[in-house]
C-alpha cells in the first residue's frame, strides 16, 4: 500500500503520548522486556488525553512508519532507538460513553526503499487462558496441547482492518499463536523465516507466574519454520526448538514447523468399536516395525501405509507396533532419545501423512501401537535439555537428572508442569492420532533410583528406599488418565525387573499398566533362534 504525504494527517499538535521510562524504551527496543504489550501496541491516553491513543511500534530498520485506520493516516515519529510512536484519534462509543482503540495497520519505509504494510502483534490480547495456566500449574491440562506451541487461529477484529490489497474492510486476522513454558527467562522471541530470524520484532509477553510467554503474530501460517531465542538469567541468548511442536524440519535442520491439520479420518466404526471393547482380553498378534527401515525405497507415510498394510494383512498380524516415531535427531538411531515428543518424524512426512497411514492401518482391521518414551531424553542443545538456561524438564539432581548409561537427562517427574508435559503428550497421541497403545519404553529406569548405578551415585527416597517415588506417581497418573480419556486402549510397559503390581489397578496400588512385555521370554526366545538348528535344545 503506498501512504501519499498529502493523505497523512496529525490530529491535534498539543496530543501527548502516553509516557514510557527511558529504560523501559531501551529494554523494550532491544527485545529483553518482559512485558512488551505494555508499552508497544495502542493505548487509550487518560485525563484530556482520554480520545486519544498513543501507538508505539518497533521498527529498527525504518526510516518513516504511518499507522493506518479507517478513519485516517498517522505517520510516526521515531522515538527511541527504532521505536515509533504516533498519537492518533481513540474510537467513541456514544451508548457507554467510553473510549477504545481503533483497529489499525502500519505502513513501513525501511531505510532500503523496501515498503511494506502489516499488521500489529502487540494490539492482541493474550491467547493462553487463565484457566489454562492454573491447570498446567497444578498438573492438571490434560489437553495441553490445545494451549501451548503454535496455534493457526484465525480473530474476529472488531472495528476491521484495511485490507492493502482491496481497501475494503476485513473483519478477521489468521495468524499463528505461540506460547512457551520458560519460567526462568529473562525475556522471550519468536523468531523465523518470517522475520528474517531477527527476533527483535517479535518478543513475547511473560503471563506472570504462570512461566508461560505468548504472542500472536498475524500473517504467520502453516508452513513457516521457526524457533524461541530465549534470554537466560546469565544474560546469554539461546535458540531453541518449540517443547509442543507439532512438527519439525527434516533433521539435521533443528527448527519447529507451522502446522494447521487438514485431514479427514475415515476410521470412525473402528474408533467406535474400540471404546466398546476391553482390547486386553482379545487375541493379539503383533508386527514391530522400525518405519525407516522397513523399506528403504518408500519414501514417505503414505507410501509406507499402501505396502505394510498388505504385508500385515497377509501374514495375519492384529496390531503393528511402530518403534518411536516422534521426532529425534540422529538418523542412525531407533528413535528412543526424543528432541519432538509432539512432532511426528518428519523424515517420512507430515502430521497428516502419519494420520493417513493410522487411517488406512484402522480400515483394514489392524490396530496401531507406538512405542513412548518418557523416561529420558537427549542432551541435544536445541531441544529441552536447560531450556530456560536452568535445568527445567530434567530434574536438577545430577544424580537424578542424567543418566549414566544413555547420556541423557531424566524427566523431573516431581514437577507439576513436567508431569502435565508428559501425562498429556500421552493422550495426545491417543487421541489426535487416534493410536490403540502406548508401549513405554525404560519402565525400570523410571521405578529406581539406583537403576544402573553404584552405590554411592544415587540417593534413597524419604523413606530411605530406592524407588523413584516421584516417577511411579506418575507412571500411575498417566495410565490412569489415558484409559481415563481413551477407552478400548492399552498401556504396555517395557518391564524388565520384578517389580510388583506392574499390571494391577491403580486403585489397588499398582501401576496401572494394561499388559506388560516377557522380556525374559522374548530374550531367551532371540537367543535359542540365534544358535544353530544342531544346538536349539
Amino acid at each position: 500500500m503506498i501512504v501519499s504525504m498529502s493523505t497523512v494527517t496529525n490530529i491535534n499538535e498539543d496530543a501527548v503520548a502516553v509516557p514510557v521510562r527511558q529504560d523501559v524504551l531501551a529494554a523494550v527496543s532491544n527485545a529483553e522486556y518482559y512485558n512488551p504489550h505494555e508499552v508497544l501496541g495502542g493505548h487509550l491516553g487518560t485525563g484530556k488525553g482520554a480520545d486519544t491513543v498513543t501507538v508505539r511500534v518497533l521498527r529498527p530498520m525504518a526510516k518513516k512508519v504511518v499507522i493506518l485506520t479507517k478513519n485516517g493516516e498517522y505517520e510516526a515519529k521515531h522515538e527511541y532507538n527504532g521505536i515509533f510512536t504516533a498519537v492518533i484519534p481513540a474510537v467513541k462509543h456514544t451508548k457507554t460513553k467510553s473510549w477504545s482503540v481503533p483497529s489499525y495497520r502500519v505502513y513501513t519505509v525501511e531505510i532500503d526503499g523496501s515498503e511494506s504494510t502489516d499488521d500489529d502483534p502487540y494490539r492482541y490480547l493474550p491467547q493462553v487462558g487463565e484457566l489454562d495456566m492454573y491447570l498446567f500449574g497444578e498438573g492438571r491440562h490434560e489437553r495441553l496441547w490445545e494451549a501451548l506451541g503454535a496455534h493457526v487461529k484465525t480473530i474476529t477484529d472488531s472495528w476491521g482492518l484495511i485490507s492493502p490489497e482491496t481497501g475494503k474492510m476485513v473483519k478477521k486476522v489468521t495468524g499463528t499463536a505461540f506460547s512457551v513454558w520458560a519460567p526462568n527467562a529473562r525475556a522471550v522471541r519468536v523468531v523465523g523465516n518470517f522475520n528474517y530470524w531477527n527476533g527483535r520484532r517479535h518478543a513475547m509477553r511473560s503471563l506472570g507466574s504462570s512461566g508461560i510467554w505468548e504472542l500472536f503474530i498475524p500473517g504467520v501460517t502453516a508452513g513457516e519454520v521457526y524457533k524461541y531465542e530465549i534470554l537466560t538469567q546469565s544474560g546469554n541468548w539461546i535458540m531453541k526448538a518449540d517443547p509442543m511442536e507439532r512438527s519439525h524440519e527434516v533433521p539435521p535442520n533443528t527448527g519447529s514447523v507451522v502446522v494447521d491439520s487438514e485431514f479427514k479420518w475415515h476410521d470412525t466404526d473402528w474408533m467406535d468399536e474400540r471404546a466398546k471393547t476391553d482390547a486386553h482380553n482379545g487375541p493379539i498378534s503383533i508386527y514391530e516395525v522400525q518405519a525407516n527401515s522397513w523399506n528403504r525405497d518408500l519414501g514417505n507415510y503414505r507410501e509406507l501405509a499402501d505396502h505394510l498394510v498388505d504385508y500385515v494383512q497377509r501374514e495375519g498380524f492384529t496390531h503393528v507396533e511402530f518403534m518411536p516415531l516422534t521426532q529425534y535427531p540422529f538418523s542412525g538411531s531407533w528413535g528412543y532419545q526424543v528432541t519432538g515428543y509432539y512432532a511426528v518424524d518428519s523424515r517420512l512426512g507430515s502430521p497428516d501423512d502419519f494420520k493417513y497411514l493410522v487411517d488406512k492401518l484402522h480400515k483394514a482391521g489392524i490396530g496401531v501401537i507406538m512405542d513412548w518414551v518418557p523416561a529420558h531424553f537427549p542432551k541435544d542443545d536445541f531441544a529441552l535439555g536447560r531450556f530456560d538456561g536452568t535445568a527445567l524438564y530434567e530434574d536438577p539432581d545430577p544424580m537424578r537428572g542424567e543418566h549414566p548409561d544413555w547420556g541423557t537427562y531424566i524427566f523431573n517427574f516431581g514437577r507439576h508442569e513436567v508431569r502435565n508435559f508428559l501425562v498429556a503428550n500421552a493422550c495426545f497421541w491417543l487421541d489426535e492420532y487416534h493410536v490403540d497403545a502406548l508401549r513405554v519404553d525404560a519402565v525400570s529406569s523410571m521405578l529406581y533410583l539406583d537403576y544402573s548405578r553404584e552405590a554411592g551415585q544415587w540417593r534413597p527416597n524419604i523413606y530411605g528406599g530406592r524407588e523413584n517415588l516421584e516417577a511411579i506417581d506418575f507412571i500411575k497418573e498417566a495410565n490412569a488418565t489415558a484409559y481415563k480419556n481413551n477407552p478400548g486402549i492399552m498401556m504396555i510397559a517395557e518391564e524388565s525387573t520384578a517389580y510388583q503390581g506392574v499390571t494391577a489397578p491403580t486403585d489397588m496400588g499398582g501401576l496401572g499398566f494394561g499388559l506388560k512385555w516377557n522380556m525374559g521370554w522374548m530374550h531367551d526366545t532371540l537367543q535359542y533362534l540365534k544358535e544353530e538348528p544342531i544346538n536349539r535344545r
